[in-house]
């Protein structure tokens, strides 16, 4: 059995009070994060997002090279039921998948160099509210992809991975209540 530790599942302490009743959106489960022993925990922790997905979710996946994002991206397709190969498409920018009835795109930006290079590509298009995004390195596209409902930020560790999860919207709040 992977070791997938849930280190907490309250959200992190904010600057400003909480809203009163009746008042704000539910913060509740808006930050998780998990010790990945291995690639097994990652795996798990991918199995338990995939079952969350929804149409026109965006997730940012944030770590240095070799932090596991495509093996997270990997492991929700697979969970999915895509059985085919599930490359980094560091070279071809977006990997479209087509899973139990979801569209699914898989980009990594590293190697994107500007705003003309994603204009010309067209992948404003691809952002049409239907498709799953898995975005990697979305910081080579600020201001151009659309807001993430979760980002998952991946940090390599002496031994193990931390995964910290962090919801931004009350879609992405609704999948975090759910993991």
């Amino acid at each position: 059995m992977p070791s997938l530790m849930m280190e907490h599942a309250m959200p992190a302490p904010h600057p400003n009070p909480p809203p009163q009743a009746g008042e704000g959106t539910n913060d509740r489960c808006a930050n998780l994060s998990f010790f990945l022993a291995d690639e097994d925990a990652t795996l798990a922790l991918a199995r338990r997002l995939a079952a969350q997905l929804r149409p026109g979710m965006v997730i940012h996946l944030r770590g240095e090279l070799g932090a596991g994002k495509t093996t997270l991206v990997r492991g929700m397709l697979n969970a999915l039921g895509f059985s085919g190969r599930v490359k980094s498409p560091t070279y071809t920018l977006v990997e479209p998948y087509h899973v139990t009835g979801l569209n699914l795109r898989h980009f990594d930006l590293y190697r994107l160099h500007d705003e003309a290079e994603w204009e010309a590509a067209g992948f404003r298009d691809e952002f049409d509210g239907h498709n799953v995004f898995f975005i990697e390195w979305p910081e080579k596209a600020q201001g151009l992809a659309p807001q993430a409902d979760v980002e998952i930020n991946l940090t390599i560790l002496n031994e193990g991975r931390k995964a910290e999860v962090r919801a931004n919207t009350e879609t992405g709040r609704q999948c975090l209540e759910q993991l």
